[in-house]
This record gives C-alpha cells, structure tokens and sequence, in this order.
C-alpha cells in the first residue's frame, strides 16, 4: 500500500508543518510489517510556488486585464498598481522567490537599491523622500535582512492582489478560513467546493492532479491543523478522488481534533473516507491494518455507515507512547525550497515565518492542565507524557543529520522546566550545537540559574502566556502565575540574552475596559524594563471545550443558545454582565504593541493609542521596576 500524507494550502513558508513529518517518521518503523510506503507533500508550499512565479502572475495578469476590460468601476488600489507594473512583477517573481530561498543571496544588491521591485502598498510605511526610514533597523550593514525585509513586502504586495482581485479567501498562512472556523453546517464549505473554481482553486486542482499522477497512492492522508487549512483539504481531496475513486482519503488533525468532535453530517464522507480524532499515530496504524483486513478495528475514526456519521472506537487501543513514536523524517519534502519572510522588524516575531527550524516536543499536552480559557478536557492538553532526555537529543542528532540544520523549535503546549533542564544538560554534555525556541509558562521555577543554563545549551527566544496582564484575571484563570512573577521570570530571560515574547489576552469574562488599559499599562512597563521584546493580544474566544465553555456560571457569563450543530464546534458565543465594547479596545492594543516592538511611544501615555476615550490609567508608573527590585 502507498500512503500519501500532504499538508494542504495554506501554512507557513518558511519551514514544514510538523504533522505529515511525525506520522512520516512513525509509520516508517511498521512500513515493512504492513507492506507499507509513506511518502509526503507540503501542497500549500507547492500552492504558493506556483502563484507566485512567471506563470502564476501571467496567469493572474491575463485575468486582472480581462476583468478590468469589462467594468467601468475603479480598481481597488493593489489591483491598479499590479497591473500598470504587472510586466516587472512577471520579469522579477522567480528572483525574488529564489532569493528568499536562500539560493541567490548576490541579488541583495539589486533590491537594496529600491529600483528593481515594483513597491504597493505594503512599501508605504517605508517610503520617505527625505530619509532612510530603515536605518535605525539596518544601518549602512545589515544588507541581507534589509533586502529580505524588502522582498518580504514585494511578496505581501501580490498576495494582495490575488486576495483582492482573485480569491478574497487566499492568505499565505490561511485560505479559506471564514468558511470552516467554527461553521455549524457544512453548507458554506460545501457550496464553495462545488462553485465555479477560482484561478486559485484551479491552480490546487492542478497541483493534486499531479501529486496523483507522481504517486499513484492508495490511500491518502491530509492533516488540517487550523480552520485556514480545511477548504485546502476538502479541495485536494475532492480533486484526487475524481480521477482516481478508489483512493482512500483520510483527514486528521488539529482542526478535527476541536471542532468536529460532534460531526454528524454524512455529506462529509463525499469527500474523505475516513476522519481520525487526536494523536494521528495509533488511529492511522489501527486504519492502515483496517485497510488490509477490515476485520481489525479502528481508533477514534468517524465513517459513514448506512448513511449516518459513526465514530468506530475500540476501547482495547491505544495512544503510542512517546517514546515509540519515531523520530519525526523530512525526508521527500523539499527543503531548500521553503521561504524565509521578514516582514516585521523585530527580531523575535521574526521567527515565525524566518528560517528553517526542524520540529520536536519535549513533552506530549500540558503539565499544568488548569488554564480556564484551555481546551484542558481535549487529550492534545490533558494527556501529559514527557520524553526522556537522552532520546530528545538521539532525534535531534538525526534530524540534523537529515536535514544539515540545527535549527529547533520545540512546538509543546508548554514545556516543563524541569525537562528543559535535563535535556539543556544533555546538550552541553554531548556537545550537541543546536539553537532552538519553544513556548513555557511564566513560572518560578525559571530561576536566573535556569534560563542562563538554557541559554547556553542553544535557546535564543521562548513565548509564554502573560494573558490579561491582571492579577484578578489570572487567577480567574487559574494561571497559576502573577504579573510580578511574570516580570521576575522574564527578566531572568532577558538578562541570559533570550528574547522573550508574551501572549496577551483581552475581552476575558468580567474584563472591563479599566482592566484593559491598566493591563497596557504593565504590557509597556515590562517593554520598558527589558523583560519582553514581542507581544501579540489576542482576542478572547470561549471554547467549547474549556472549563469556561464547560461551566460559564463560574465566570459569570450566559452562554448563548447555539445553532444546531451538525460540522463544526468549537467557539461560543457567551453574554457578559460587564458591558465593555472589547472590540472598539482592540486597534488601540494593536497599535500600542506594534509601536513598542520597534522601542517607540514607551515613554507616552498607552492611553495616546486609542481613538476613542478609555479610563485613567491605576496602575503605579513603576509597579515593574518596583517587583523586579524586589
């Protein structure tokens, strides 16, 4: 049996997500066993090679002018531009993608000297006749970034033009998100899937056709880790089973993993066979074996039997221990064609879409498990199971032999100190040179001691929950850490020389907007003290799967009475007595954090950023300095 595992459009571009890669490297040790042979494809990277090259844009061009011959309507801006410059962006795409690759780093010089790339919209912020507004970034040095950093927003430009003028659902990290994030029915999707194809659409179809045509599989396996990945499944599904019915389609993660737990429409099974729930490794072997004889049972599988959606689940199963599953393979995907983007200029954030990094967890769900907002009641959370040092660093010794990087993000939910410990430990004693970063909470435990011992194993940068910035809020949470906890922590960080970025949270039940701003407030102190150099808010969602979705009277929220449920669950709307338009606070955080990244407006009153009128801030001008000298 062949066993294809693609990643479907669209994820990031810089490096493989991870799922196809740990299934890869698990299946491998039963190939010989089952007869097996698993091979992979990163479709949204291939997706987006095809876009953005001489082709793709002559293709985009030629429908552009064909549309804009038949209106009298004024284009929108990024449509405009692209097509009065369409013939630059055509003779310069190849070069500038191979540049971002890595494989033409002498092309730098032509882009530094802003006359080579058409520049839209994306370029304004940088445009200044009287000046260098990227000199207190690049200096006369930094030539590299500088040029990526350009070429990042050339790339920005285009992906513009095709969701503004192409497929209003295409992002890099994301196509079409709108239809699958928490959509009760399938109908959106379904609609979508069977309407006229988009250029885009085609494009996928197209690349699918291949993929069939160069791996005949039997069977087909397509991880959808997030909303913006599931109209890229469904599509790649749908396109192989149409020249090749009896191939089986299998879907799983991430997205599966939390929103369709309740599935019940059997309109699905037109599209996949078969959908796993959880950690792929047992359900896919238990299915591959299912495959060769039915009469071995299946794991967490939804099927379609009779016409009705049933979730097949022998209780005699179980998970693979982590110490089993394999050592994850990028063998077959096609590395030295990922994307290093830069498109902001702080150097933390940069890391989610600069480099190549290869992919491992220390530890399998959350140590902690107590976070009220959580998915805490899923197994991704609350099965807690750590990796024994030693065998993290006999995998990392082979991806760097595989790949020639050494380059790691630990992807954990939040990895224990104490783990972090012996495998920093491990590190220095086997002289293994790695430089990696991961996600932690911000506990006591991260001692001065600890953070320079893991800095000096390789870690440059962690991220970690600071949420609503607000001790009556965290532990509303069950965070299980303070805002002064949070400051000493991250300190100890930033003096070892490991950058630090915190996740916020604004919009949590009972949050009014008094809380927001005094949360700001802090957000700007810890920027000002050195303990952060990165921060996202987010805003909150309640999940059906969390203790808040779970018992909203312990919030104090109402949940809304949902629609009927029949695809996919996992938000909820909820009514809050605090009346506090979150929404209105949103741009001003935004804006106050974007400002802060790039070490600007810390001096300024955080309430400058708002356009609208927000309370005083309470907090003490120097609550951060005064716990950290204390």
């Amino acid at each position: 049996m062949r066993l294809l595992l693609i990643t479907p459009p669209m994820t990031q571009l810089n490096t493989p997500y991870p799922a196809t890669a740990y299934l890869t490297g698990f299946l491998r040790q039963h190939e010989a066993r089952l007869g097996l042979e698993v091979v992979q494809a990163d479709a949204a990277l291939e997706l987006f090679l095809r876009l953005f090259s001489r082709h793709g844009l002559e293709r985009v061009h030629h429908e552009l002018a064909q549309r804009a011959g038949e209106t009298h309507d004024p284009l929108p801006p990024s449509l405009a531009h692209f097509l009065e410059n369409a013939e630059r962006y055509e003779g310069t795409v190849d070069a500038v993608v191979r540049f971002l690759q890595g494989r033409d780093p002498g092309l730098a010089l032509r882009i530094v000297g802003r006359e080579l790339l058409p520049e839209g919209r994306r370029f304004a912020a940088i445009s200044d006749p009287d000046g260098d507004p990227l000199a207190w970034a690049f200096g006369d040095l930094g030539l590299a970034d500088r040029a990526k950093h350009l070429a990042s927003l050339y790339i920005d430009d285009l992906a513009d033009v095709i969701r503004d003028g192409i497929s209003p659902d295409f992002e890099l990290a994301r196509y079409g998100e709108r239809l699958a994030a928490s959509a009760p029915t399938f109908d959106p999707l379904r609609d979508a899937l069977e309407a006229d194809p988009t250029l885009v659409d085609i494009m996928l179809d197209e690349l699918a056709a291949e993929l069939q045509a160069r791996h005949r599989p039997d069977a087909i396996g397509i991880t959808a880790p997030f909303p913006g990945n599931i109209y890229g499944a469904f599509r790649i599904a749908r396109a192989i089973k149409a020249l090749a019915p009896t191939t089986r389609a299998i879907l799983g993660g991430g997205y599966v993993n939390t929103e369709l737990r309740e599935l019940t429409d059997p309109r699905v099974f037109d599209y996949f066979d078969f959908i796993t729930v959880d950690d792929g490794e047992a359900p896919m072997l238990a299915l591959l074996e299912h495959l060769a004889d039915p009469a071995v049972p299946l794991l967490r599988t939804f099927v379609r039997r009779g016409g009705r959606v049933v979730l097949a689940n022998d209780s005699i199963l179980h998970d693979v221990p982590i110490a089993q599953a394999g050592t994850p393979t990028y063998a077959g995907l096609p590395l030295d064609r990922y994307l290093s983007l830069f498109e902001m200029l702080n150097p933390m954030h940069r890391l989610w879409s600069d480099g190549r990094w290869n992919k491992l967890t220390i530890a399998h769900g959350c140590y902690w498990k107590q976070c009220t907002f959580c998915d805490i009641t899923l197994d991704y959370i609350g099965r807690y199971e750590r990796a024994p040092a030693e065998l993290l660093a006999d995998r990392i010794e082979a991806l760097i032999a595989e790949t020639g990087q050494t380059g790691f993000h630990f992807v954990d939910e939040a990895a224990p100190p104490a783990a972090l410990r012996a495998l920093a430990e491990v590190l220095l004693d086997r002289g293994i040179v790695i430089t990696w970063w991961g996600n932690v909470r911000f506990e006591k435990s991260f001692t001065p001691e600890l953070c320079d011992l893991l800095a000096r194993s390789g870690c440059v940068a962690i991220s970690g929950g600071l949420e609503v910035a607000s001790d009556r809020l965290l532990d509303l949470m069950k965070k299980g850490v303070t805002v002064e906890q949070v400051a000493r922590v991250t300190r100890a960080f930033t003096d070892a020389g490991i950058m630090v970025h915190a996740y916020l949270m604004y919009g949590f039940p009972t949050q009014t907007a008094q809380d927001t701003v005094d949360a700001l407030e802090r957000v700007r102190q810890l920027f000002a003290e050195g303990c952060i150099q990165s921060a996202f808010w987010h805003r909150f969602a309640a999940t059906a799967h969390s203790p808040i979705g779970k018992q909203p009277e312990l919030f104090g929220i109402t949940l809304r009475k949902p629609p009927k449920i029949t695809f996919a669950k996992n938000d909820v709307l909820f009514d809050d007595p605090v009346r506090c338009d979150h929404d209105a606070l949103g741009a001003g955080l935004r804006k106050a954090l974007y400002n802060y990244m790039h070490g600007l407006g810390l001096d300024e009153d955080p309430r400058s950023f708002f356009d609208i009128k927000v309370p005083r801030i309470t907090v003490p001008h120097d609550l951060i300095a005064s716990a950290l000298a204390g």
